[in-house]
């Protein structure tokens, strides 16, 4: 057994023994192997993205879940857009089986004929007889496009007696008594059943109607909305009603109840990206294991978790790879009736902010889609006062109606888990989904934990899970968990961003489980680690008299990008612009290079002694890399070039910042008598910062 199985089945175990079914979920994002195009940068659709998201779900339909059913539904709408987004969705049974059967293997099949336009009335006919009714459809005209044939009826399903819970569902349907000029649909894109005349549908009638469309594509059903039983008897019927035809696009909106005996996989439009919404995985295996196959099947159809850069290096997709958290249902959640370990766990997270900055992408800080909680509101006292809060809820009788502590918790978090616009889904740990009983979809039950980017490897992915996993079961011991929260103060943005203390802060964490009987394997992290900051330079140069050898390395360090004022941006909407224009990078040198060696930037010394007791020493500078419109002090030009000079005891080197400003390159210098230095760098706002800001001179 790996280390990793061992460890997964020893953080499960004690999750189990506590009687803790934790389940996790999850949104990897994609991109194509040649990302062209405004939906693979800064919107959410595009002629690309659709073909490659059904071509990948295909594949998995072939390859993963055999027997599911594939559904175009139309997803969230945000301001600024004119359409819903859409969300491609793979039905499976809970238990694995198929809950519609196909005659092909596939649906839509890839065997069969299409319905033509002759058949197409003789094909709704034959329907009638499998439902027990007789569907009135009226025909619609596109006004787009000419050859596209539309058929409605409208479609529905008889209220059940009260009382009688066993009662055979009844379907229901009426002529759609609509006039000749109104028979059109309103020529928005997407399915027809997106755009029917339901304003001239008589106010009497549900609005639900099936939808039959034919184009240059092949067939298409919008499925009337439904619950999740009847809309499975309407899918069946349809596919008995297909003797040799190939069976058709589906298209609907997905029930509310298809989670109690579904499983459902989602491919959704997101800006950049194609996002995946994995099943609820009951158990890290069954979230790695997808994670595996989503790499395996994304490479067949061109997809994968990273941008290549042209300079060769590598960056996550920029859509994030957030982690969810939740229960097998809400009669059962782990957190609703365990307040303590809840609070728990986001105190430990507040402690190690390795756990917020080391697998995110590069906005970091208040202004970025997944900022701290304290970071965001300034403070730790107002968190303080609700962790305390919730914590003396354990084990007390509760006031609330499901006789837990849900609505406190949510209605208590929410409101702290947030931006400093109060935005409570932009947060380190968002708890949006959790439980609030006013937002769509509010009341899941799911903690998602948002600072985590994609990687380019999955199994590293899988890693990181899995450490949030053993964590989980780790702090459910209450002398493992803080006893209260730690003010950083501006240490955090100032020291603990910096590279080697991400890693020396991981360490700890991964001391904590190694003491506690879950030893991870630090290669993946370290992996990671060395991935997500690459050196900018590194020097290493002879030892003197069998001593030890100087050596210095610079590595890029993540800077906290300031929010700047709503810019308004075309269709009368406002933006949420922030200036990225600053860049910052570490210093690390050992003993020797210290006690040997000099260092200028720009003909200035850089002072390698750092405030305070850090072996090696550690140093971060901070510089305007470029001006951006809008920007934070326009005023203030660029730092470039920037240009060290190494000095050691026999030769100096010069070195320069690349124009992509990730690498320094060999440049020449002075290898005779040495150039005279001017004043050393100050640019600190506080004598303890580690950080030298060369705008302050």
């Amino acid at each position: 057994m790996s280390w990793i199985e061992a460890v997964a089945r020893a953080a499960e175990s004690r999750l189990s023994a506590a009687g803790i079914r934790l389940t996790l979920g999850g949104e990897p994002t994609l991109v194509p192997l040649q990302p062209e195009g405004p939906e693979w940068s800064v919107t959410a659709d595009g002629p690309t993205k659709l073909p490659i998201a059904r071509a990948l779900a295909r594949d998995l339909q072939q390859r993963v879940w055999p027997g599911s059913t594939l559904l175009y539904c139309p997803g969230k709408r945000y301001d600024g857009e004119v359409n819903p987004r859409w969300a491609l969705r793979l039905i499976l049974g809970s238990d694995g089986t198929a809950p519609v059967h196909w005659p092909w293997p596939c649906q839509p099949a890839l065997e069969g004929r299409p319905l033509t336009n002759d058949e197409a009335l003789a094909w709704l006919e034959r329907l009638s007889g499998r439902l027990g009714v007789a569907l009135h459809p009226v025909p619609l005209r596109d006004p787009l496009d000419p050859h596209r044939r539309v058929w409605a009826a409208p479609l529905s399903v008889a209220p059940p007696n009260p009382g009688d819970a066993s009662a055979a569902i009844t379907w229901q349907v009426a002529p759609w008594p609509l006039e000749e000029h109104l028979r059109e649909l309103s020529g928005a894109p997407g399915p027809a059943g997106l755009c029917l005349p339901l304003a001239h549908l008589p106010e009497e009638l549900p609005r639900q109607v099936l939808t039959l469309e034919i184009d240059r594509e092949g067939w298409e059903l919008f499925l009337p909305p439904l619950d999740r039983e009847p809309l499975r008897l309407l899918l069946q019927a349809v596919a008995d009603s297909l003797e040799g035809l190939a069976a058709p696009r589906l298209s609907g909106v997905l029930p509310l109840d298809a989670g109690e005996r579904w499983q459902v996989l989602g491919l959704t439009a997101d800006p950049g990206v194609l996002e995946i919404n994995l099943p609820v995985c009951h158990g890290w295996k069954a979230y790695h294991d997808w994670l595996l196959q989503l790499e395996e099947a994304g490479a067949r159809v061109g997809l994968r978790s990273w941008k290549a850069l042209s300079d060769g290096r590598q960056e996550g997709t920029g859509g994030g790879n957030h982690l969810l958290w939740g229960g097998p249902d809400l009669a059962h959640h782990p957190f609703f009736s365990r307040p303590a370990w809840l609070t728990g766990i986001l105190r430990y997270w507040q402690h190690h902010p390795s756990l917020a900055y080391l697998f995110c992408g590069p906005g970091v800080g208040p202004a970025s889609q997944s900022p701290r909680p304290d970071e965001a509101l300034g403070d730790c006292f107002d968190l303080e006062l609700a962790y305390r809060a919730i914590e003396q809820a354990e084990g007390t009788p509760s006031q609330e109606p499901f006789g837990d502590h849900r609505g406190l918790i949510g209605e208590t978090l929410r409101h702290l888990h947030a931006d400093r616009s109060g935005n409570n889904h932009r947060s380190e740990i968002s708890f949006d989904k959790f439980w609030n009983p006013g937002a769509p979809a509010g009341c899941l039950g799911l903690v998602e934990f948002r600072a985590l980017e994609s990687l380019p490897q999955m199994a590293w992915s899988g890693a990181v899970a899995l450490l949030w996993s053993a964590l989980a079961a780790h702090l459910l011991e209450p002398c493992h968990r803080p006893a209260q929260l730690r003010d950083w103060g501006a240490s955090l943005h100032d020291n603990q961003l910096l590279p080697s203390q991400l890693w020396a802060d991981l360490e700890a964490v991964l001391a904590d489980l190694s003491a506690d009987g879950l030893a991870l394997d630090p290669a993946p992290f370290r992996a990671i680690w060395e991935w997500r900051f690459p050196p900018l330079l590194r020097w290493q140069g002879q030892a003197a008299d069998g001593g030890e050898a100087p050596a210095l390395e610079l590595r890029p360090a993540p800077e906290p990008w300031p929010l700047i004022c709503d810019t308004p941006v075309q269709g009368g909407f406002t933006s949420r612009f922030i200036d990225g224009s600053l860049r910052r990078f570490e210093v690390t040198a050992n003993p020797a290079f210290s006690r040997d060696c000099g260092l200028l930037l720009n003909g200035r010394p850089l002072p390698l002694s750092s405030p305070g007791e850090v072996e090696p020493p550690v140093l971060a500078v901070r510089f305007r890399y470029q001006r951006l419109y809008p920007c934070l002090h326009p005023a203030i030009a660029p730092q470039l070039p920037l240009e060290l000079r190494l000095l050691t005891p026999t030769e100096e080197l010069g070195f320069r910042l690349h124009g992509d400003g990730h690498r320094f390159d060999p440049c020449p210098a002075s290898t005779t008598a040495p150039v005279p230095a001017g004043p050393p760098w100050q640019g600190r706002r506080r004598p303890t910062d580690r950080t030298i800001d060369l705008r302050l001179g």
